[in-house]
């Protein structure tokens, strides 16, 4: 498979950015894009040229470290992590152009790599649960209904790649934040900071400069990990309900 790269080019986060083409040949199929833009590297060192810094890690589609913008698509043509996108998705003589993740709150930091600490920090803003340490309690101490142990468990599915950030025209991190309100606002372990939880996170959400929603619907169609559109709803509501109690 022979194809045509048009990639985002960018030395620094102060410096300006440039597209720049690039052909690679004798392309697998059964690559994945991220092996695709190794073999890329390992022509461009060959050529004395910088290779592209990009962004992985595992690359199980388990730890939401890859994210790049496949010709317009958040992850590319299929519901999966970049690292997860196979090159059989693509056509021989393809062009296709990367870019990284376009938001305000995720500033790219050399090529296709951005800082998404701001997720770090909205995190770290909900601060802990307040559940004694020590010796691992009983199994069935406490009781959780099956389907709220079931939707926290969809919802604790959330990698924090991004995704669902990129494709929204608002650059919303609300799919995002809506995951981690739900995750833990279904388990009774959750309760006790919940009110002041869901105000933490969504302050500093928008402090961040993260968009807000307007209900299109991008960000689930992209998530990988497939978190459903209702979390949104429920951040609202845990927001409306804490507010009001305060």
């Amino acid at each position: 498979m022979n194809l045509t790269l048009k990639i985002w080019r960018q030395d620094n986060a102060a410096a300006a950015g440039r597209f720049e083409t690039y052909p690679v040949s004798d392309i697998s199929e059964d690559m994945s894009f991220l092996e695709m833009l190794d073999v890329l590297n390992e022509q461009l060192q060959a050529d004395g040229i910088e290779p592209i810094a990009f962004d992985s890690d595992c690359r199980e589609g388990i730890c939401g470290m890859c994210g790049l913008m496949i010709s317009g698509m958040a992850h590319g043509p299929e519901v999966t992590t970049t690292c997860q996108l196979h090159m059989r998705s693509f056509k021989d003589g393809d062009e296709i152009t990367v870019e990284p993740w376009r938001a305000d709150a995720f500033p790219v930091v050399r090529d296709l790599v951005v800082d998404r600490s701001a997720f770090d920090r909205i995190i770290q803003s909900g601060g802990y649960i307040s559940v004694n340490t020590g010796a691992a309690p009983e199994a069935h101490s406490q009781l959780v209904p099956k389907p709220r142990a079931d939707r926290a468990f969809e919802t604790a599915k959330c990698i924090g790649c991004g995704a669902c950030v990129a494709a929204c025209p608002n650059a919303s991190g609300m799919l995002f934040l809506g995951a981690k309100i739900t995750h833990l606002g279904e388990l009774p372990q959750g309760q006790p900071e919940r009110d002041a939880r869901v105000v933490s996170m969504v302050n500093t959400h928008d402090h961040e400069g993260f968009g807000g929603c307007t209900n299109i619907g991008e960000c689930a169609a992209a998530c990988p990990k497939e978190i459903p559109l209702d979390v949104i709803s429920q951040l609202n509501k845990d927001f409306r309900t804490a507010k009001a109690r305060h």
